[in-house]
């Protein structure tokens, strides 16, 4: 029997109907409670492979910097050797106007002949796979993403390759998962995981890792995601441990936060959040109105870059500290080693440089340069405070601290990430509340003037991607069915004649007006099916006198609902059954109807939580 979705009930979407590639019980609507074994069995299985990503995340990092070194020392240097270097113009002269140029044009022929995907930062492609691709990634990705990335900042490009590890090792993660067929839960949980595990062998941050998974990517929190989570990015940290070696990225002294005098300091870091705010928002706009002028451009996207690295081979020419990821001059910024002169050089030729080269659609990670400007801008604001209020004695390296982290946590919608990433960088215990302040109100800055965008999510909402941030509770998973369900439902004879209940609608029965579906029952009472007034219309058209019984034109042994049921649970099985209202039985009495479970019983439980 057809079992249509009449007009005036939840309509189903013919993509949200149909049948998934691959689901476990654990996932199917309705089917049968998953045994407690087969869960432990998932879980083992999901908290190995996790183990497996972190391992190969930091492998990816380890590599992928070894890579840049490598082609950094070639290009700039001349010579087969690996080692962080801070690049300078002296050995190649005139030629840092090409060498950027050279680069831009390989990583234009790449994702010409390669894949797209390899341009940008990264996360937000991580990010689109998650939320709309069902967490498939191409494995070509895996393979051109940290190979463009370093040949992007090898030839001076001013990026991090943070992001590139972060989006190779959500690649990963959803390659494996694809390999091994696991279901799109399960692809998104280890997509995740590659990614967190990223991080954390990029900064030895793994608790961070952790929340930026959460934050940007998973955007739930559930043991069967947390857990494989944890581990890789554990795993992840004490393979940098043995491959990069132990600590931070970053070296860090011992700044002074001046939480003993609260109520001098405190003020100035609320300025400061707010000057955190303004600017995240402006080189956000900045970035993609970048973009926008290279779309204008009469050439093809295939030179954006090489023109990039022409702009950036200028900056870099009369500035060379913004060339390169510049790990070192973030510390050294961080600890206030940089003459004034040098440090308004930095904050204003980084950005800048920043937005020529990656606004072209070239490779490379936004994290690093980033916090080589937030950390400028905080330290620049202690030393701009300290001269107009001598006695304040507000601290460079604190103020560049917080700046960092409000400045990116702020930008990507990711405050408690970066929070606890400084908290990991610093260990320190004092930097927690001037930490929370100034990311805090950044945030709200950047929520007035970016409500619905990030920096993250700008390019997916141009493509018609709207991604929401928010990260509340389901409300169909806090309320129960019995909570919004019509408990008088309207039970008719299955045995009723179709000509008969059409000749009581027609006579405006009000019992019948309440809903478009009426419940079956037989001589008993016990269910036996619906029937909807579409299949009532069907009916007619078959039979014009109406003698067939409402068994006959309704549906037989339709799918039920529970009382004690979460009413995103009969939402689910309404989708996989394609109905649009459930019959509400119990479970002692299955046969036994008690309600009626429809549209308005969903707008009721949405407005039950409001």
């Amino acid at each position: 029997m057809n079992n249509p979705t009449p007009a005036g009930d939840l309509p189903v979407h013919p993509a949200s109907a149909r049948v998934p590639e691959k689901t476990s019980a654990a996932e199917r609507p309705g089917g049968p409670v998953t045994p407690a074994g087969e869960i432990r069995d998932r879980m083992i299985l999901m908290s190995i492979l996790g183990a497996l990503l972190g391992l190969i995340a930091a492998v990816v990092a380890f590599c992928l910097y070894r890579l840049i070194e490598l082609i950094t020392n070639l290009v700039f240097f001349q010579h087969w050797a690996f080692g962080q270097t801070i690049i300078t113009t002296q050995h190649v002269g005139w030629l840092i106007f090409v060498i950027p140029a050279i680069g831009g044009i390989i990583i234009g022929l790449m994702a010409k002949y390669g894949t797209p995907k390899i341009r940008g930062h990264g996360i937000p492609e991580a990010m689109e796979a998650v939320l709309f691709n069902e967490s498939k990634i191409e494995p070509r990705v895996a393979v051109l993403k940290p190979v463009s990335a370093a040949i992007a900042i090898g030839t001076g490009g001013p990026f991090g390759a943070e992001g590139p590890i972060i989006q190779t090792g959500g690649a990963i993660g959803s390659i494996l998962g694809q390999w091994l067929k696991l279901t799109s839960n399960e692809r998104k949980t280890l997509l995740a995981a590659g990614a967190g595990a990223g991080m954390a062998a990029t900064f030895s941050t793994p608790i961070a890792g952790v929340i930026l998974a959460v934050e940007l990517l998973l955007f739930e929190y559930k043991p069967r995601s947390f857990i494989p989570l944890v581990i890789a990015t554990t795993l992840a940290t004490t393979a940098r441990f043995l491959l990069l070696g132990p600590g931070a990225m970053f070296n860090v002294g011992s700044p002074n936060f001046g939480v003993e005098n609260a109520t001098l300091v405190y003020p100035w870091y609320i300025l400061l959040g707010i000057l955190c705010g303004l600017v995240a928002v402006g080189f956000s706009k900045s970035l993609y109105w970048v973009e926008d002028l290279y779309e204008k451009l009469p050439v093809s996207e295939l030179w954006w870059p090489a023109i990039g690295g022409v702009g950036l081979g200028i900056i870099g020419y009369f500035v060379p500290r913004v060339l390169g990821v510049g790990y070192e001059t973030i510390s050294q910024i961080l600890n206030d080693r940089l003459t004034l002169t040098v440090l308004i050089l930095v904050v204003l030729a980084k950005p800048l440089a920043l937005l020529v080269s990656l606004g072209s659609g070239t490779s490379g990670g936004l994290l690093a340069p980033m916090f080589m400007t937030g950390a400028g801008f905080g330290c620049l604001f202690a030393h701009v405070v300290n001269h107009f209020v001598p006695g304040l004695h507000l601290s460079p390296s604190a103020c560049a601290l917080v700046a960092m982290a409000a400045f990116f946590g702020s930008a990507a919608r990711a405050p408690f990430t970066f929070i606890v990433f400084v908290f990991e960088l610093t260990r320190n215990y004092d930097a927690v509340l001037p930490l929370m302040l100034v990311v805090a109100v950044a945030e709200v800055v950047t929520l007035i003037f970016m409500r619905n965008s990030t920096i993250m999510t700008e390019k997916l909402i141009r493509r018609g991607r709207l991604v929401n941030q928010d990260y509340e509770a389901d409300v169909f998973r806090r309320i129960m069915v019995k909570q919004v369900m019509d408990a008088s439902p309207v039970t008719l004879p299955a045995k009723m004649k179709v000509a008969e209940l059409s000749a009581r609608i027609t006579k405006s029965d009000p019992t019948l007006g309440r809903h478009p579906a009426y419940m079956l029952v037989d001589d008993e009472g016990r269910l036996s099916g619906i029937i909807t007034r579409q299949d009532l219309v069907r009916a007619f058209e078959r039979d014009p006198e109406g003698n067939s019984t409402l068994l006959e034109a309704g549906t037989a042994n339709p799918a039920v609902t529970h009382p004690d049921e979460l009413v995103g649970d009969a939402l689910d099985r309404m989708l996989a059954s394609g109905c649009g209202r459930l019959p509400v039985v119990t479970r002692a009495e299955p046969g036994r109807v008690i309600g009626y479970f429809g549209r308005s019983a969903v707008l009721n439980a949405r407005m039950h939580a409001r």
